[in-house]
Parts: structure tokens; sequence; C-alpha cells
């Protein structure tokens, strides 16, 4: 187990702005940073990290917390997964605990956990086999040297080599420990019914490993190096648990800082053009690795930058069919240029031939946005036909149809409007037709899909929205739990009955009503908070919102970040020169006035709960019935004196001059 120094150690070197921001496009709103959601689809920006208390909130879907939960959730890692690659990134050494494992702890490894790890163990057999093997080094090596890489690039890739033996790796992994099942299931090993001992899927190829945005190995790629026409030239892992192809992008571990930094992706199709394009000094490039591009790709990459350029050979023939990926990205708001290298070149050869400075002027200055591309292409080898030229001009006015923004779809219909001499009115009623196709097709594909799901049960409100009481009081409960993870460690000026000041913490004065009232929390994380308050003053600390975040309880993680982060953080008013009252101002007389209001609600909630015991002793216990009724009119007494003080009636309700 990793150690608690080490624990410790993590959380006070790491920086959330910096791991968010290798998944985010995060920019500066005010002393915070904001960005688009990475678990949900959006166009406003709703994400926020606060530098200063080190923590992150998704508005969008609710989720928050440490930079270790963020790479919990964006990455599945388990906690310690978390820490380690944290650990890795600021070359912070793991201690660990010398402490036996539990058998029980050993077996309780998930299939997901497997499947990584073994992926896991055959990228180091195929890299030392590659380096370390006689065949490896004459077949494998000689491969990648032929294509004039560089020893630091194979190993920057993790490049490797499976051998000729055609169980040579399954043989290794059964040796290990691993079961003929999960070899199977991550598709590194195949077991025909007349070859019990199994066959390598890879065997006698160079390796190309798949890896995640963190650098988990997720698959392999792999190419065979001899002239056989009854195999595939390339050969890639199948789907599995961890490995999804429509949602990676070869090259994007390697090349997201760059990605970033530049604020510009390279878009190509094959492992060798991102490697290439690497060792020419270009590494703001991915691949697509020969699959369709997909929403989920996009996203990827629009979590780092919203410039896209496409990088086509110059001869490839799919290059029309490429239309739907630049209408998928214009869908997304992406910002579109494209490349054609000069017949004969791909990316990859045309950075061995030319230096990195000749190559990056030759991508910016060549590049054509998405409207010159499409004409070029569609106006190629149609001579004067006016009716193929009005289908290619159709065709990309359909492409404009996708982009989302009202002002760039403008300024492109006057860019189509000025290149072929056509007004911009019939070009407009041109787009509006293509729109309308659009949703058409959209609103079949919708209604297709509504048929074939099941039908949406009415689902009741939750019990606390439909009992006003319970509503009240547990809104006041929350309330002052936020006031002492926010606030806590504040210092409140105070009188005594005898008119002598004193002082007290905010966390002191709440957990002072909560226990004068011997108040029984309704929600489970208020009172494991409180419980941990309560030990922290034992111990003489004042445990607040910073004590909190990093607690491996998701439900307790959630309710600190809302404490600590709250809606308003999403506006950044002083960039329109608007400077609202900041939350806690007037700290002194809020948290006096919710302390007040709790207790009056609470009492309001003790008055309907007792009177439901009435009616169960009405006829059987007349002892307690009485108690019970004294106890409803002492209650009412209390509720009385309280409205009183916080100035409460039924037409004004409580605190007119304030929000509650």
């Amino acid at each position: 187990m990793i150690s608690k120094q080490t624990i410790d150690k993590i959380f006070s070197t790491i920086r959330v702005e910096e791991i968010v921001g290798e998944y985010v496009q995060l920019k500066r709103a005010g002393s915070n940073y904001k960005g688009l959601s990475p678990f949900h689809d959006e166009k406003t920006p709703s994400f926020v990290v606060s530098a200063s208390k080190q923590i992150w909130k998704d508005f969008s879907t609710g989720k928050g917390g440490t930079a270790i939960s963020f790479l919990m959730e964006i990455e599945n890692f388990t906690y310690p997964e978390a820490l380690r690659h944290a650990a890795k990134k600021y070359g912070i050494e793991i201690e660990e605990d010398q402490r036996e494992i539990s058998e029980e702890a050993k077996n309780a490894q998930t299939e997901k956990d497997l499947l990584y790890k073994i992926h896991e163990v055959a990228n180091t057999y195929f890299q030392e086999i590659l380096w370390d093997d006689q065949e490896g080094r004459s077949i494998g090596l000689s491969y990648f040297k032929e294509r004039e890489l560089r020893d630091d690039i194979i190993k920057k890739f993790q490049l490797g080599y499976s051998p000729e033996k055609k169980n040579a790796f399954t043989a290794y992994a059964l040796e290990k420990g691993y079961n003929k099942e999960i070899l199977e299931k991550s598709g590194l090993s195949i077991f025909p019914e007349n070859t019990p001992a199994g066959v390598d899927r890879f065997r006698e190829r160079v390796i190309f490993p798949i890896h995640s945005f963190s650098g988990r190995v997720l698959g392999f790629g792999a190419r065979i190096l001899k002239n056989n026409f009854k195999t595939a030239k390339y050969l890639n892992s199948p789907e599995t648990e961890i490995y999804h192809k429509s949602n990676v992008l070869y090259g994007l571990n390697q090349s997201k800082q760059a990605i970033s930094r530049k604020n510009a992706c390279l878009l190509v199709e094959g492992y060798m053009d991102v490697i290439s394009l690497h060792m020419s000094g270009i590494e703001n490039v991915v691949a697509s690795s020969g699959t369709s591009l997909t929403t989920e790709q996009i996203k990827l990459i629009k979590r780092l930058t919203e410039n896209v350029t496409i990088l086509f050979d110059g001869d490839n023939a799919g290059i029309k069919a490429s239309f739907r990926s630049i209408d998928m990205l214009l869908t997304e708001g992406m910002n579109i240029r494209v490349l054609l290298f000069p017949d004969g070149d791909d990316p990859d050869s045309f950075a061995r031939k030319h230096p990195q400075e000749y190559v990056e002027k030759y991508i910016e200055n060549e590049a054509m946005d998405f409207i010159d591309f499409k004409a070029e292409i569609l106006l190629r080898d149609i001579g004067n036909d006016p009716i193929k030229k009005a289908e290619a001009i159709r065709d990309i006015v359909k492409s404009v149809s996708f982009v989302q923004n009202a002002l760039k779809r403008e300024v492109y219909l006057k860019e189509v409007s000025n290149k072929f001499g056509l007004s911009e009115q019939s070009l407009f009623n041109e787009l509006d037709v293509q729109k309308q196709i659009t949703q058409n097709q959209t609103h079949h594909v919708q209604q297709q899909k509504e048929k074939a799901a099941p039908k949406m049960e009415i689902v009741p409100l939750d019990k606390e929205k439909e009992d006003p009481f319970l509503y009240d009081v547990l809104f006041m409960e929350n309330k002052l739990v936020d006031h002492m993870l926010m606030f806590g460690d504040i210092i409140l000026k105070r009188k005594n009955e005898q008119n002598e000041e004193y002082e007290i913490t905010v966390i002191e004065e709440i957990l002072h009503h909560f226990e004068e009232e011997q108040y029984t929390f309704l929600v489970r994380e208020n009172e494991i908070i409180i419980n941990q308050v309560r030990e922290g003053i034992q111990k003489e600390e004042l445990r607040s919102g910073n004590f909190f975040v990093s607690f491996m309880d998701e439900e307790i993680t959630t309710k600190v970040v809302d404490a600590l982060i709250p809606l308003d953080e999403l506006e950044n008013w002083a960039s329109r020169n608007i400077y609202p009252p900041n939350y806690g101002d007037k700290l002194a007389d809020q948290i006096q006035g919710d302390v007040l209001l709790h207790k009056y609600r609470y009492i309001d909630y003790l008055i309907r709960e007792t009177a439901k015991e009435l009616d169960q002793y009405s006829s059987t216990d007349e002892v307690k019935y009485y108690e019970l009724i004294k106890k409803i009119t002492l209650l009412k007494q209390a509720s009385i004196r309280l409205s009183n003080i916080i100035e409460y009636s039924p037409i004004k309700g409580i605190y007119v001059d304030r929000k509650r």
C-alpha cells in the first residue's frame, strides 16, 4: 500500500489546474479557470477549476473534487492508480507500507484491472523482444531503422516486436500466472479447438501500442513485414472492456501537451504519420488509425483545442469520403483547415524528406479552409458542366449548414459567394434548404430511437420535495454545514448575556447550536462531516473544507466542492464591470440568522412529527398522549418566540430583506 507520507506529498505537490488542463482547455475567468465539461456535451462552459482551493466542479453533471478524483473519474483509475499516475507526472517516489496484503484483497481484482495489467505485461514483453532478442533486433528493430526512426522515438512510442513462434507471448503470459480466459478476452491470444496451447494474435509483426489519454496501454496495432497477400497488412486489437477504437486517437497521450500549447491539432491517418512528424519536431498530431472519425474522437481533441488541420496524401483515393469527417468536425464547433500533400507524398514521407521548419511552413501556408478544399476536389473533373457545378456548390453549402455559430455561417457563405460569383441571397436560400434536410434526417433518426426505446415511467418527486417541513429543515441543515466547510476557521466577535465580548469560530458556533438542540442529522454526509469536525476539535484542529476534499467518499467530496465552489462562480462578473456582494461579506449576521432559521424550521418539523404520534396514543396510553400534547405546546411557544426574533409572518415570510 502507498504510505500516508507519500499520499500527503502527492496532494501537497500536484496542481489541479495542470492535471485537469491536460484534458480540458481551460481559460482564466477571474480567480478561477473555466472550460467545457469533459463528461457532458455542452456549448457553454460549466466546468470550473479553483487553483486557490485546488478543486474542480462540473456544474453540468454535478461532479467535483480534487485532481486525484478527476483522474479517477475521467480515466476510470482506482485511487492507488490515480495516485501513482500523479506521482509519476511530478517525479514523486512512491513509498510502500510494509503491510501484508490479505488474500481477499489479492483476489479482489476486477476483469478490467486484469485487462489493463495483461496489456502492460504484453507491452513490456514486445519492447524487450525488440531490443534484447536476436530475432527482434534483426527483424523488428531493423524495420524501424529502415524507416529512419531514432532510438529515442522508438522508445517514446514504446514500439515493439512479436516473434515468429506462434505462441511465444501466450506461453510467457501463462507462465506468469495469467489464465487463458483473460488472454482470450484481451485479444492478445487465440485458443482454437485444435491448438490448446494457444496462438499469438500479433505474431511476427512490429507492434504499435495504443495508449489512453493518460498513457495506459489499451490495445495494439501490428504490421506484418512479409509480403503475404492472404494476411492483413495491419492488425488491431479487438474491442474489449478497456479498448473501444471509436474512443481512442493514436498518439494523443504523447501529443496532448503540444496540442494544448499550440492550440492546434494536426489530424492524420496512420501510426507512422504521427511518429515521423514527432521525430521531425512537430508533436501536435494524432491519428484516427484508419477508422472513420467519430464524434467521441472529436471531443477528445476539443478538450485541448478547437483548431484542426487535416493532412491528406496527395493521391489518396478516399479523400471524398473524408467529407463526412469535415461535416462532423463542423457540427462539433471545430475550426477546420485541410492540407493535400504533393502526389506521392504522405505526412510520414514528407516529414522524413524535409526539416521541421520547412514542414511547419508548408502546413501553415498550404492548408486551405474547408470551402477551398471541397471546391478543389469537387470541381477538379467536372469541366464546364453547369449541373455538376451546381451540385458541387450545393455540397459545399451543405457543409456550411453544419456550422453551429450563426456569424461563422454568414462569413462562410460570403466566401462561397465571392468564390463562385453567386448572390448571397441564393446561397442563404440553399442553406435553409440544407438545414431543413438535416433537421428532417435528425428528426427521423430520433423518432426511430424513440420507437425502439422503452416508454419512460413517471418518477415521483423526491420525498423531501413532497414534504415542505422536511425540505425546509434539510435546506437549512445543509446550509449550516456548508458555512462550516466554507468559513469554518473564521473568527466571529460576539457578546454574551452580560454584554461581554468574546470570540468564537464559525465551526464552534454552529457545532454548539447542533449540540444544544441535540440535533439528529437527516443527511448521512452531514453527520459524517460533523463527526469529523468533533474529532478535530478534540485534537485541537479546525477541520473545514480543505480537510474534506480528499475524502475517499464521492458523496462527501461532491458536497464539499458544492460548498466551496458555489454556482455563481460560473460567472465572471468583473469582466462586465458588475461587482455583486461576495458570499460571506456579512458573515457574522448571516451565521446568526441561519442558526435561528434552522432552529425555527427544526421546531416546525418536530411539531409535525410529534403530532403524527398523537393518533397512536389517543386511545391506548393517556399519559403518553398528554406528554405529547405538552411537548407540542412547548414547541409552539418556542416557535412563536423565534418568529418574533426573526420577524416572521405568514404574509411577509422570513427575512423580508434577504434571499433565503
